[in-house]
């Protein structure tokens, strides 16, 4: 009897040092939330009396209330409080923090009526519209005593600095429109809101955090009706929800074995091209410029999937590369961006409407421009 007591009390012990070890090694899963502008920064100008920094904000502290009812699921703030923090304090919080998400809330404004509600990820703007909102927001920057030295050059008013902004984030490309996506469809289905779009464009405060990231406007304070919906109560904690609520469908969605689409509202390149293209999918030459190769992507997703063309709509020539425990998959492989251009059009016909190009050098990944500027 004594024997089986001594045993009993060796496995209770044993058991709760497991359980112990079990619960202090189970990472919860971390979402940095972002309250754009702050402090001497309000936002965008409203001759309406609202301030974006202010509703920013109170959409945040709701939106973070609502993730911390929910289990393993832990919230950090960039602020809570109405001070000014520089773009890159914002990154360097989520980075520090090893978050799996980074969300920024912004209100949108214009010199017309414009109303309803974008989504953006990071990426080369692809249009002037684009454009004009990633340089709002970015130009924060000039408030910073120290802006020439923290940001190396970086000028929020010149396209060019943009195009350096990309090649960091393009590994969470998929996962951020994911995300990206869920947002928007709430914002639509749920709340009737205008859908403006999941798009990119070329925010710095993006560029710099180290996991998926999407900055969304909630909608725009220049317009007097949509301005008095953000400013309400009822409004706020609408938005807050369906951005809550699109988060934990994101989180859901990366413990299944799903495959992920990479889809964007943002128009694809258009380039024609005469070149033969060969079975491998290489230009008629099959040199490569300097060891630099261009693919389609065209999917991603937790599952392993055979590179076989019953799994991507008859497409073949599929490879498949392992990146943040997720398969990313991609069509083609040539050195010639009009053929990639040309392949990536093929991709589109077949169904996978937003497909787009990314480039290799010497097996590393680098962005298209620097991909280009080399084969010229």
């Amino acid at each position: 009897m004594q024997k089986l007591i001594k045993l009993f009390l060796i496995f209770s012990f044993l058991f709760g040092i497991f359980t112990a070890y079990s619960q202090n090694n189970s990472k919860p899963f971390v979402v940095v939330l972002d309250a754009g502008h702050g402090g001497k920064d309000p936002g965008r100008p409203t001759n309406f009396g609202y301030k974006e920094k202010d509703i920013a904000l109170k959409i945040v502290l709701k939106i973070g209330e609502n993730l911390e009812k929910h289990q393993n699921i832990k919230v950090i703030y960039t602020r809570k409080t109405d001070v000014f923090l520089k773009l890159r304090e914002r990154a360097a919080i989520a980075n520090k923090a090893d978050a799996d998400l980074f969300v920024s809330i912004h209100c949108n404004a214009h010199t017309s009526n414009a109303y309803g509600t974008e989504t953006y990820v990071l990426g080369l703007h692809r249009n002037e519209s684009n454009f004009r909102v990633a340089q709002q927001e970015n130009e924060v920057i000039f408030l910073e005593d120290d802006f020439e030295t923290n940001y190396e050059g970086f000028d929020p008013n010149s396209p060019e600095s943009m195009i350096g902004l990309t090649l960091m984030q393009e590994d969470y490309l998929d996962q951020s429109i994911l995300l990206a996506r869920y947002v928007q469809d709430n914002f639509t289905l749920k709340l009737k809101r205008k859908n403006r779009g999941v798009k990119q464009a070329g925010f710095w405060v993006l560029h710099n955090t180290y996991m998926p990231s999407i900055l969304i406007e909630t909608g725009f304070i220049t317009n007097k009706s949509e301005g008095d919906y953000l400013n309400s109560t009822v409004g706020r904690n609408n938005i807050s929800k369906s951005i809550s609520d699109a988060i934990l469908d994101y989180k859901s969605k990366l413990n299944t074995d799903d495959l992920i689409e990479v889809v964007t509202t943002s128009e694809p390149t258009e380039l024609t091209t005469n070149k033969e293209l060969t079975v491998d999918g290489s230009d008629a030459s099959g040199k490569e410029a300097d060891g630099i190769v261009f693919k389609v992507q065209i999917a991603s997703g937790s599952k392993k999937l055979a590179t076989k063309p019953y799994n991507f709509k008859g497409l073949d020539q599929i490879s498949r590369k392992k990146s943040n425990k997720r398969f990313h998959y991609f069509y083609g492989n040539t050195s010639s961006f009009e053929t990639i251009t040309a392949l990536k059009q093929i991709a589109i016909d077949k169904g996978y409407k937003t497909a787009f190009v990314v480039a290799y050098k010497n097996g590393q990944k680098i962005s298209i421009q620097t991909a280009l500027k080399s084969t010229e």
